[in-house]
């Protein structure tokens, strides 16, 4: 039997990275999923099986109408949210100290990380109370651990997603609905393989990169997944407010 046959299960910035990797194994355990991202499906669209089981939504996480055509799309076409987890999200184009770093890049950053993820478990948790329960992940960071110099604004949005799951976890602990955090290290997404740092291009930040693991090598996608499933799982059932770290023993 799989483990979410039948279920249905949010995942936004389901076209890349962790958040495609997560919709495709939920796909695989049996779970009718919902994608959604800004970004084009195609990729995902190929590895993922019984096409007819799942739907692919255009999602900007920090507009709230989009929330909410999400969430609503998702409970006409499948009449409940049993797992979402909350992989979108955004890092910053520059490394600027915080005196310097550019003002409209810094809150942007902050609404689509913290703010647009505030919207999805606001809404999510709305559904959830009516159905009489479910479970929400959030994809934060190890940044949402530590301080992080000249990436003020990535750091303090997932700071903040990792004290709104803390502070909701307690707030629907006794209404059956979990909420955690996963707080990954270096992993091997687009994101930080193209984006602010380059590590696909820049040879030393990639190996200072791979350094900062004690396993002396970067996540997989899949890896964080599993640990999303995991917690969306009821081998997980007594864990609640959590935030996870998966870093390869970094934070050993």
């Amino acid at each position: 039997m799989k483990r979410f046959q039948n279920k249905v299960a949010i995942v936004t910035g389901a076209a890349s990275g962790i958040g495609r990797a997560t919709a495709i194994k939920f796909a695989e355990e049996g779970a009718n999923v919902v994608l959604a991202d800004l970004a084009e499906f195609e990729s995902v669209k190929s590895e993922i099986t019984n096409p007819q089981s799942h739907i692919y939504l255009k999602c900007n996480i920090g507009e709230r109408a989009d929330v909410v055509n999400l969430i609503e799309t998702t409970v006409k076409t499948f009449g409940r949210i049993d797992y979402a987890v909350n992989c979108a999200g955004i890092a910053g184009k520059v490394s600027k100290p915080v005196h310097e770093y550019p003002e409209e890049d810094w809150l942007n950053q902050i609404q689509i990380n913290l703010v647009g993820t505030w919207y999805c478990v606001k809404f999510q948790l709305e559904q959830m109370m009516k159905q009489g329960g479910g479970n929400i992940v959030c994809v934060s960071s190890a940044a949402g651990l530590v301080g992080q110099p000249e990436n003020s604004p990535y750091a303090a949005s997932k700071h903040g997603v990792n004290g709104l799951v803390k502070s909701a976890a307690i707030e629907y602990a006794t209404k059956n609905i979990r909420i955690n955090a996963i707080c990954p290290t270096a992993i091997e997404t687009p994101m930080i393989m193209h984006g602010r740092r380059k590590l696909a291009e820049n040879p030393e930040a990639l190996q200072q990169a791979i350094n900062f693991q004690r396993m002396k090598r970067m996540g997989k996608p899949e890896e964080v997944a599993d640990v999303a499933l995991w917690l969306c799982s009821d081998q997980s059932s007594f864990i609640t407010g959590h935030c996870m770290a998966v870093d390869g023993g970094a934070f050993a």
